[in-house]
């Protein structure tokens, strides 16, 4: 059996965001249905202050497919040492019948796509169907990524945007203006931000609060993308307190979502349901109009699994990649 390699420009050939959705749809699905086998990730760090790689694994039963995905970060002398990104990702992806090795692919794209298309799912799902005004807080890569996954399901007429950099905010309006067409008012605080805003998605490190409850208007959707490990946080506590709260795993979320600061504060005990049981009709997403509701989004391997049969899927189709076998015999 071949192994196909996927370079990061013909992965960057095959992504397309709608397709990612409906990737990231079928594998919230899978989880909450019970198909998926998916242990904690594993984070090596090395030698180098702030550098580390971690390693996500997952097993998709109804596909057949596994998933070991390797993200490296922090390493802030690759540039000048060896020429390389300070962080990159791959993917290995196997079948689960026999375990052989079906693809190696590039996975800095891969992750980067499946978290924005986390937060435009839970949009459909949860946000109002007239919500036409986005607040971004927060203005690196992943609030782009959010931007264009939004849009393929929800109808946006403007943005309001603040992040901590003057000048990454800056850019973040000139990319967004000239990629869409929309309008970026460029907010002085991110209360102003959210002031009128029907869906707010928070990118930001998750190094401190920077989202109040007062501040929501009454029906807001919030995605909260930032926190995904022990201590980060991006939420103060009390927005927990009346919003309905969906998670991509109740159980990481307890303990490295958003909702870790509101359960230890004892605000509240648990999630409402994950977006999975959402999806399959199992649990109610919204349930008033005028309800606070918070997507929090942790990610999980299972995004890695779904995202990267597709892309495997689309390169077969297409006759993109490189086959090479490990198995051959020696000429």
């Amino acid at each position: 059996m071949a192994t196909l390699l996927l370079t990061k420009e013909q992965v960057r050939g095959l992504i397309r965001m709608p397709d990612v959705i409906a990737a990231v749809e079928d594998a919230f699905r899978a989880f909450s249905g019970g198909e998926v086998e998916q242990p904690p990730y594993m984070g090596l760090h090395m030698s180098q202050s702030g550098a580390e790689i971690d390693f996500k694994a997952c097993y998709h039963a109804g596909m057949e497919r596994v998933s070991l995905k390797a993200s490296s970060g922090g390493f802030r002398d690759n540039p000048g040492r060896f020429a390389l990104p300070n962080g990159m990702g791959t993917v290995l992806l196997f079948d689960g019948a026999s375990g052989a090795l079906l693809c190696a692919m590039d996975g800095s794209l891969l992750t980067g796509f499946r978290t924005g298309a986390a937060g435009a799912v839970s949009v459909r799902a949860m946000a109002r169907a007239d919500a036409r005004v986005l607040a971004m807080i927060g203005t690196g890569n992943q609030a782009r990524m959010q931007v264009r996954a939004i849009r393929e399901v929800s109808e946006i007429d403007r943005i309001h945007a603040w992040g901590r950099s003057p000048a990454g905010l800056a850019a973040f309006k000139t990319d967004i203006e000239a990629e869409f067409g929309l309008p970026v008012i460029a907010s002085d605080s991110a209360q102003l931000a959210v002031a009128e805003a029907d869906i707010v998605v928070t990118t930001t490190r998750a190094s401190g609060v920077v989202l109040q409850a007062g501040w929501l208007q009454p029906g807001t959707h919030v995605v909260a993308i930032g926190a995904d490990q022990k201590g980060k946080q991006e939420l103060a506590p009390d927005i927990f307190r009346t919003a309905r709260i969906i998670a991509d795993s109740r159980a990481q979320c307890r303990e490295k979502g958003e909702v870790q600061h509101a359960i230890r504060a004892g605000l509240v005990t648990d999630v409402h349901a994950e977006i999975g049981e959402v999806l399959l009709g199992h649990a109610a997403g919204r349930e008033t109009r005028d309800q606070v509701t918070i997507f929090d989004s942790t990610g999980m391997a299972i995004q890695d699994t779904t995202t990267a049969a597709l892309i495997l899927q689309l390169a077969q189709e297409r006759r993109i990649g490189m086959p090479f076998d490990f198995l051959a015999p020696e000429s």
